[in-house]
């Protein structure tokens, strides 16, 4: 059975910084990474990584946001410095398990990022 458990956020003010953690078990995942969805709005894509460490991210983080994993541990990283209010939303872990022939993404329950002061 596969489960994600997310861990690191909070109400930080403008400038700050947080670490989110994701512990992912039950399976190998390819690509793991994080989402986020603010009030009214849909769920984009953060920041993501594979087990090699190619990493990919959204404009509005690059230089801001950092991703990270430890294939040992099955578990990925979101240092997020320079918070701005507009970051504020609930991040979302995903995992990806590939197959021969299909793959299925897995999510975390979601922790909520505010950024305010």
């Amino acid at each position: 059975q596969v489960q994600l458990v997310e861990s690191g956020g909070g109400l930080v003010q403008p400038g700050g910084s947080l670490r989110l953690s994701c512990a992912a078990s039950g399976s190998i995942f390819s690509r793991m990474g994080w989402y986020r969805q603010a009030p009214g709005k849909e769920r984009d894509l953060v920041a993501s990584i594979t087990r090699a460490g190619s990493t990919n991210y959204a404009d509005s983080v690059k230089g801001r946001f950092t991703i990270s994993r430890d294939n040992a541990k099955n578990t990925v990283y979101l240092q997020m410095n320079s918070l701005k209010p507009e970051d504020t939303a609930v991040y979302y872990c995903s995992a990806l398990v590939e197959f021969s022939s299909t793959s299925a993404r897995y999510w975390g329950q979601g922790t909520q990022v505010t950024v305010s002061s």
